[in-house]
């Protein structure tokens, strides 16, 4: 009985309290029905307009300086194609994000440097994975730039022609990955880039670039060494490199592995484990090779849980890379570990301070080869 009368006095009031909710969900809806419509995104990043010149690649971040990689004419374009724009993949989701590239027939790199109070004269050139059919320069590639910006970093885009476009992975993307470094370290000076601090970092297939790129940089610049070339006579030789969650590496089972230079820059190497086992294997090969003749400074970490960037998860969605928690893993933390390792060889202090990677590359060329090692 008494809680029937308590229930009977406070009936009232909450009538009265649906009443004033539903007159306010009244007032907001017609409040609503009153705004004006959203405008549209600005600045959306487009892709530069065909024409009777060769394509001139468009900046996909604010402020990039574009520069393609080959003078018109190069032996390395093929002339044929050499007009197709290139086609951006884009967001569904967030308007103006550059999720891919395809269609790349005039590479380039796209430049993005920081500020002199920060500056630490260090380059990384970075180059997106994707398989070959496209180039993922949304998370491995643009997401970088103010990630490295914050450390005194400068950030290189690398645009590389895919195999999906008609292009050898192992010749023409591995070519353009070295061009690009003869490139920046070219343009060290107007860039307020240290010559001496510049490497390139590959994801997936973009490692099957920055890989090759640590051994395979003498022979490049012996074959592009005329003297009608303007970088003629400038190194293509990176000072680190950056091999995360990798494609196959030179030193993969079912090649030859080419002879290491005993200047081999220092490496970072970072990977999924079980989850991500064939490319564990071949980070593992990579690094394997060079631990087998003492190279200095190469660092590995494979993570007990990680897959691969595009993997299907368990609840129907699918694994993301580049900059990306991972899920609140481990895995996701090793940008970290890489600005440790990148510390600690040096290459965070002031431009033109001779780094530790450098010290120790040249004590290591004076070492005697050991024997049997596939060194040169």
């Amino acid at each position: 009985m008494r809680r029937n009368l308590v229930w009977s006095a406070f009936t009232p009031l909450f009538l009265a309290a649906l009443a004033l909710s539903a007159a306010n969900a009244q007032d907001t809806a017609q409040h609503r029905a009153t705004l004006p419509p959203l405008p549209a995104p600005l600045s959306v990043p487009k892709p530069g307009p065909a024409a009777d010149a060769p394509y001139a690649p468009s900046p996909i971040l604010q402020g990039g300086v574009v520069v393609p990689l080959y003078p018109p004419g190069s032996p390395f374009l093929k002339m044929e194609r050499i007009r197709e724009p290139e086609q951006y993949n884009m967001s569904q989701s967030v308007p103006g994000r550059i999720n891919s590239i395809v269609n790349i027939h005039n590479p380039s790199i796209e430049v993005h440097t920081v500020d002199p109070g920060l500056n630490t004269g260090a380059a990384v050139i970075l180059a997106a994975g994707g398989g070959h059919n496209t180039l993922n320069v949304g998370g491995e590639s643009a997401d970088f730039v103010p990630f490295f910006y914050n450390y005194g970093v400068n950030t290189i885009i690398l645009r590389n022609r895919l195999r999906r476009d008609g292009y050898d992975p192992r010749t023409d993307e591995v070519n353009d990955a070295l061009q690009a470094i003869r490139m920046v370290r070219a343009y060290a000076k107007e860039w307020r880039i240290d010559p001496n601090k510049i490497g390139i970092m590959g994801f997936s297939a973009g490692a099957e670039l920055s890989a090759p790129a640590a051994v395979l940089f003498d022979d490049f610049d012996k074959k592009n060494n005329d003297p009608g070339d303007p970088l003629a006579g400038i190194t293509s030789r990176p000072d680190f490199t950056g091999i995360i969650y990798p494609g196959p590496s030179p030193f993969a089972r079912n090649r030859t592995p080419p002879p290491i230079p005993r200047n081999v820059p220092p490496a970072f190497i970072a990977c999924g484990g079980s989850g991500d086992r064939v490319h564990a294997i071949w980070a593992i090969e990579y690094f394997s090779a060079m631990l087998a003749i003492g190279v200095p400074n190469i660092e590995m970490h494979i993570y007990g849980n990680g897959r691969h960037p595009g993997d299907p998860l368990p609840d129907g969605s699918r694994m993301t890379g580049g900059l990306t928690d991972r899920r609140d893993t481990p895995f996701g933390t090793w940008q970290y570990r890489f600005l440790d390792w990148f510390r600690d060889l040096g290459f965070l202090q002031k431009p033109g301070v001779e780094t530790k990677a450098a010290r120790d590359v040249a004590a290591f060329v004076t070492q005697p080869a050991p024997p049997g090692g596939a060194v040169r």
